[in-house]
């Protein structure tokens, strides 16, 4: 599948997203007119660590994971994201190159905001500067609690990622709070655990009753048991 190149129509999605939801309809006309929607299949570099930041990313369908290396060369995932989320706002803000690759995890739907406009937005429009703030605290508080549980047992760490990502993309249903189900390196990553580590636990919760497994996703059946291993 080849990258394609979009409209420069914002899709009407994007205003929904949390970021621009019930901020003035006309401001977020003005900052979505040079809105470019890109298409991008699976592992799919959509940016790299050193470039400078010309755009920031709304994320319309798919996931992306957020990349980086250790000293030893070893791939480190920092995050993953999926629709609704935003990506590569630092670079702009701060004026500096990308600290880190951005890579699709799955066919991807991206609308691309040039860098200008989305800090203009944030200087001009208060309730964006705000939301903007809440979503840089989300994340450092979800990045202070994984590094506070590198030390702790793989059931407690497993437990820890699949909350990270009830957080940001879990759906409530019938059934329980419904997340992704991603590829066990991902989430071996995402825990800096061993793939087989990671496979063994969530066998383990799922015989519990904690979780349910199927191939469109993972649902999250018992959520204040999943909590208590955190404890």
């Amino acid at each position: 599948m080849q990258e394609r190149r979009g409209s420069t129509t914002p899709d009407r999605s994007l205003y929904d997203t949390p970021f621009f939801r019930d901020l003035p309809q006309s401001t977020v006309e003005t900052a979505l007119a040079h809105v470019v929607t890109r298409q991008h299949p699976a592992n799919r570099v959509i940016l790299l660590e050193n470039d400078w930041g010309s755009s920031v990313y709304f994320i319309l369908n798919g996931w992306v994971k957020i990349r980086t290396y250790n000293i030893d060369g070893k791939e480190v995932t920092l995050n993953i994201l999926g629709p609704g989320e935003l990506f590569g706002e630092m670079a702009p803000l701060e004026e500096v190159p990308r600290s880190t690759d951005v890579i699709t995890l799955t066919p991807t739907v991206v609308a691309n905001m040039p860098a200008t406009d989305f800090v203009n937005l944030v200087n001009t429009e208060p309730q964006a500067g705000i939301r903007l703030a809440k979503l840089m605290a989300r994340r450092l508080r979800q990045l202070n609690r994984r590094l506070r549980l590198r030390e702790s047992d793989s059931t407690s760490r497993v437990a820890d990622i699949l909350l990270f990502l009830a957080d940001g993309q879990g759906r409530q249903s019938a059934d329980g709070l419904e997340i992704p189900n991603l590829p066990h390196r991902e989430l071996s990553s995402l825990s800096g655990m061993a793939r087989e580590t990671v496979t063994r636990v969530l066998g383990k919760l799922e015989r519990k009753g904690i979780i349910r497994r199927s191939q469109d996703g993972l649902c999250i059946t018992n959520l204040r048991a999943l909590e208590s291993l955190l404890l």
